[in-house]
C-alpha cells in the first residue's frame, strides 16, 4: 500500500510503502471493542466506596421490644432500610482490571491502524517539527491539512516546540510512538503519523 507523504505546510514530500500486515487488514469491531474495554477498565480508579452497616456509627441497642407493639420486628438502626443506615451491597474499593492476551492487544492496534487507512483518515507527515512554539502558526498548518480532530504520533522523542504549540489546540492529541494505543486512535477523526512513527511501527511488528 503506497501513501503520499506531506509536510506540515501541505507540500508533497514523496511516497511511503505501508505494510499490508499492519495497515491493510480488514478491521474487526469485536477485537477493537475488547481492547478498548480493557484499556478503559485499566484507567478506572476503583475508589468508589459506600459504608456498610458494620461501618456506621449508630447505637447497637434494640430499637423497641420484640412483641406487643404491632410493628415489624427490628433490631439495629444500622440496617439498610433505615435512614442513616448502612448501604446493602454498596460499591467497594477494588481494581477493575482484567487480563487480555498480548497477541490480542497487538492485533487490536493493527486493526485500529487498518481502520484509519481503510477510511482514508490516515495522513503521513515527513516530520513533526517547528522552529518556534507558535500555536497560531500550527493552527494555520492544520487548516491547510484539513485537521480539526486528530491524533498525531511522532517518533521516540517529540519536538519540544511542536508539543508546546499543539497543547492548547482543542481536539488535537500528540503522543510519542511509545504511547500509541487503540482508544486514542479511535476517539479522534484523523490519525497523523510521522515517518519515524511508521518506521517504528514496521520495526515493532516485524
Amino acid at each position: 500500500m503506497d501513501l503520499k507523504i506531506t509536510t506540515l505546510a501541505g507540500e508533497d514530500a514523496g511516497k511511503v510503502k505501508l505494510s499490508q500486515e499492519i495497515f491493510g487488514l480488514d478491521p474487526r469491531e469485536d477485537i477493537l471493542q475488547r481492547v478498548v474495554r480493557w484499556q478503559l477498565a485499566k484507567k478506572q480508579q476503583g475508589t468508589h466506596k459506600a459504608k456498610g452497616r458494620a461501618e456506621i456509627a449508630r447505637t447497637g441497642a434494640k430499637m423497641y421490644k420484640q412483641k406487643g407493639t404491632g410493628r415489624a420486628r427490628h433490631h439495629s438502626a444500622r440496617a439498610p432500610q433505615f435512614r442513616g443506615g448502612g448501604k446493602a451491597h454498596g460499591p467497594v474499593v477494588r481494581s477493575h482490571e482484567h487480563d487480555l492476551p498480548k497477541k490480542v492487544r497487538a492485533l487490536g492496534l493493527k486493526h485500529a491502524l487498518s481502520a484509519k487507512a481503510k477510511s482514508s483518515s490516515l495522513i503521513i507527515i515527513d516530520d513533526l517539527k517547528l522552529t518556534e512554539a507558535k500555536t497560531k502558526a500550527l493552527i494555520a498548518n492544520f487548516a491547510t491539512l484539513g485537521l480539526s480532530n486528530a491524533l498525531l504520533i511522532g517518533g521516540a522523542e517529540l519536538d519540544v516546540n511542536f508539543k508546546r504549540a499543539a497543547t492548547n489546540i482543542p481536539n488535537i492529541d500528540v503522543l510519542p510512538i511509545q504511547g500509541i494505543n487503540v482508544y486514542d486512535i479511535l476517539r479522534r477523526g484523523t490519525l497523523v503519523l510521522s515517518k519515524a512513527a511508521v518506521e517504528a511501527l514496521e520495526e515493532r511488528f516485524k
